[in-house]
């Protein structure tokens, strides 16, 4: 799960690191109303969105007066931001801040993350932050520092402190910021994020350390022990479908292709979509309706998938185990009867009363044409790959 900007900025906020103030705003009025309030020469107008690249897509606006204020707070407002990580379609804009202006003297990029590699959170730091950091990366890796975190105690204050002197900090900078660094590895490990970024960190002119962008994005699995960071979702911001699926507690990642995938099990839904492309076709979708499938469930889960028009055919790959396969064969009947397969669809069932479910699938085919049932996982993919040819 993500958040926007300013929430995030409250999470560092709570936690102790020093963030500069900042007026979130739904309005081009309350755009004015903010660059007045702070009266300072220049402020600066940022979307709020998911995604990156802001900047460059000029959505975020240094303004010297309250009409220029105003006249970012409409542009932003009544266009989608379009950037490299929105794709072509871009993304809308609700919430915007503002915030007074901020003389830098100098920018660094601190965050944390999941590093599977060493298969624990890792500290990534570098004393060339800014929106450029992953440049910095790619052609002078040497400039970026990684310290690992310790799975059960976290961020050490000896580790924090080594890096604020690796970053070049010095006298009471560094003592602060290695003061910063702790407070944002205790917002990682507090929220249960998997991502916990300040870029740029920077120090201003008169000696001030400041965390003046913010970024999360927290394990899904733990939402539910933060309410609090769930309300902070923002549904406009994502796939109607995502948003979809996610109130039916389905696990499901649209893609390019044309072969929807229905498959219980992460493990066995990425063998799904192997066993598609190696047959020449392409997966649309990523789509796991859990351990046992209900005929709800089912009904919605292909209600999903059809809702893609770029979908020209379904593989049900499913393996009954808690559910029985029966059971899910007349939940897939079911399904088919209620909202109609417009496309073919290709089931894969096996484990127990698989017999049983073929038979409930074969009889289902005078209803429901398009349906038909396969011997093994190969079998599907040839079937559904080669009906999507036809």
């Amino acid at each position: 799960m993500k958040i926007h900007e300013y929430q995030a900025r409250q999470i560092l906020a709570d936690q102790g690191v020093p963030v500069p103030p900042a007026e979130v705003v739904r309005t081009p009025n309350e755009a004015v109303a903010a660059f007045e309030k702070f009266n300072q020469p220049m402020c600066v107008v940022k979307a709020q969105v998911y995604a990156g690249g802001r900047g460059k897509a000029g959505f975020v606006k240094l303004v010297k007066s309250a009409d220029e204020a105003r006249k970012a707070a409409e542009f932003m407002l009544s266009n989608r931001m379009v950037s490299n990580q929105t794709g072509p379609e871009g993304v809308p804009v609700s919430v915007l801040i503002v915030a007074p202006g901020v003389d830098i003297a100098k920018e660094y990029y601190l965050g944390i993350t999941l590093d599977r590699g060493r298969g624990t959170a890792t500290l990534i730091a570098s004393a060339e932050g800014g929106v450029e950091i992953e440049e910095v990366a790619k052609k002078s890796p040497e400039k970026v520092l990684k310290v690992p975190l310790h799975p059960l105690i976290g961020l050490q204050g000896f580790q924090a402190r080594e890096l604020a002197y690796k970053l070049g900090f010095t006298d009471k900078l560094a003592s602060e910021a290695a003061k910063l660094i702790t407070n944002l590895g205790k917002a990682f490990i507090k929220t249960d994020a998997s991502l916990a970024e300040i870029n740029p960190l920077v120090v201003t002119k008169d000696g001030k350390l400041l965390a003046i962008d913010a970024k999360f994005n927290f394990d899904d699995n733990a939402i539910f022990r933060h309410p609090d960071i769930a309300a902070m979702r923002d549904e406009t911001q994502e796939k109607p479908l995502d948003v979809r699926a996610h109130k039916a507690n389905l696990n499901y990642i649209a893609l390019d292709g044309n072969i929807g995938c229905l498959v219980n099990g992460a493990g066995l839904a990425m063998a799904t979509m192997d066993i598609i492309k190696l047959h020449g076709a392409e997966p649309a979708n990523f789509l796991d309706v859990g351990g046992s499938v209900t005929p709800e469930g089912a009904i919605e889960a292909f209600s999903i998938i059809l809702s893609d028009p770029k979908v020209k055919g379904i593989l049900v790959n499913i393996f009954g185990g808690i559910a029985k396969c029966d059971l899910i064969a007349e939940a897939l009947v079911k399904a088919g009867r209620s909202i109609g397969f417009k496309v073919p669809v290709v089931v894969r069932l096996e484990g127990t009363n698989v017999d049983k479910a073929r038979e409930i699938l074969a009889a289902a085919h005078k209803d429901l044409p398009t349906l038909q049932s396969a011997t093994d996982l190969t079998d599907a993919a040839k079937k559904v790959t080669a009906a999507v040819a036809a």
